[in-house]
C-alpha cells in the first residue's frame, strides 16, 4: 500500500508524519529538505511506525515539497488541453518545458493572492513527480524502471497570471508569484509495483463547486519516463526535485484558433495584444477575489488519493 507523509508545523517545530486517518504518527529526525528526508528515511520502515499520535487539527500543514527543490514543469501535456490551446497532438513534435519560482511554493489549502497588477488569474491542476535519485547525466529511462527515479507523487496548482505569461511570452514571470504554487497536502510514496499507477489517475479541479478540469493521466502526451530521458539529457536533479507533468483542459485561458493567430500577427504587436486581453476579458472563468478552488487526484479504485487542496482566492493588500 502507498505511504502518506505529511509536512507540518506542531507547537513551534516542524516535522514529518505518517497519516494515519486523522492522526499523524511523527517521524523522528528533523530535514532541512525533501530531499534530506527522502534520503534519510526508508519507506518500507513508514509501515511499521509506531508512536504518539496528533491529531491533524492540530497541526499546521506545509508543503511537502521545501523552497531549497527545483520546480520544473510541462505545458500543453493533456491530449484535449492541447486542442482547445490549437494545438493538434499527434503532430507536436517537442516537449514544453519551463519553470517556476520555488519561492511560490505554499502549502495545499494556503490563500492564493492575486497580485494588484494581474486581472486574467488562471488555475492549472497537475500532478506532481518527486524524484528519488539523483540524475546527473543523459539517461534512458522506461516505464519498467520509472520506480528507481520516482520517489512519489504529489497535487500541485500551477497558478498562472495570463496577462503576463501570454503578451510578455514569460511564463516563468507569469507563473512564477508568490502563492503561486501550492503543493500537497500529502506526499504519497510508492512502492517499486505501485509506480505505474500514475498512468492511470483521474485529475478534478472546480471553482465554487463547478467542475471546471477532469482528466485523467492516461492522456498526457509526454509521459513521465520520456520527459525524464529528454530532461536528463540536459540537467541535474536532486533527490527531492518537483516535476509538474501538466494539465487538463479547462483553463480559464481562450486561445484563438490558429487561424486567427495567423491573422493577428500581421497587426502591429501592441493592437494584437490589445485585441487579446479583450478576448480575455469576457472570460467569466478567470479567479476572482473570494473564489474557492478544489483540486484532487486519486486512482478510480480510491486505492491511491492525494487528498484535496483547498485555496481562497485573495486581492493583494
Amino acid at each position: 500500500m502507498p505511504t502518506y507523509v505529511i509536512r507540518y508545523e506542531h507547537q513551534g517545530a516542524r516535522r514529518w508524519g505518517v497519516v494515519r486517518d486523522d492522526h499523524i504518527l511523527p517521524i523522528p529526525g528533523t530535514f532541512e529538505s525533501t530531499g534530506g528526508f527522502l534520503r534519510a528515511v526508508d519507506p518500507r520502515d513508514l509501515a511499521n511506525l509506531d508512536g504518539d499520535p496528533i491529531a491533524k487539527v492540530d497541526v499546521n500543514v506545509r508543503s511537502p515539497v521545501t523552497r531549497n527543490q527545483q520546480f520544473v514543469c510541462q505545458g500543453a501535456n493533456y491530449r484535449q488541453h492541447m486542442i482547445e490551446s490549437g494545438v493538434d497532438p499527434n503532430s507536436k513534435t517537442f516537449n514544453m518545458i519551463f519553470t517556476k519560482a520555488s519561492s511560490c511554493i505554499v502549502a495545499a489549502d494556503s490563500p492564493v493572492v492575486r497580485p494588484k497588477q494581474v486581472a486574467y488569474l488562471d488555475y492549472e491542476l497537475e500532478l506532481g513527480l518527486i524524484i528519488g535519485r539523483p540524475i546527473t547525466g543523459p539517461l534512458e529511462i522506461t516505464r519498467a524502471t520509472l520506480h528507481e527515479f520516482v520517489a512519489g507523487i504529489v497535487i500541485v496548482n500551477d497558478y498562472s497570471a495570463r496577462d503576463i505569461q501570454i503578451p510578455q511570452m514569460q511564463f516563468y514571470k507569469g507563473k512564477s508569484f508568490r502563492t503561486f504554487g501550492p503543493v500537497g497536502p500529502y506526499l504519497c510514496l510508492l512502492e517499486a509495483d505501485e509506480v505505474d499507477a500514475l498512468h492511470e489517475l483521474d485529475l478534478t479541479l472546480t471553482v465554487n463547486g463547478e467542475v471546471r478540469q477532469h482528466d485523467n493521466t492516461r492522456n498526457l502526451v509526454y509521459a513521465p519516463a520520456e520527459t525524464l530521458t529528454e530532461l536528463s539529457g540536459l540537467q541535474d536533479f536532486a533527490v527531492g526535485d518537483l516535476l509538474a507533468t501538466g494539465t487538463p483542459a479547462g483553463c480559464a485561458l481562450s486561445i484563438p484558433s490558429p487561424f486567427i493567430q495567423r491573422l493577428a500577427g500581421l497587426l502591429p504587436e501592441a493592437l494584437k495584444w490589445r485585441l487579446f486581453l479583450n478576448a480575455q476579458a469576457r472570460r467569466s472563468q478567470y479567479l476572482k477575489p473570494g473564489d474557492v478552488v478544489e483540486a484532487s487526484i486519486r486512482s478510480p479504485d480510491g486505492r491511491i488519493d492525494l487528498g484535496t487542496q483547498r485555496n481562497v482566492i485573495e486581492a493583494a493588500p
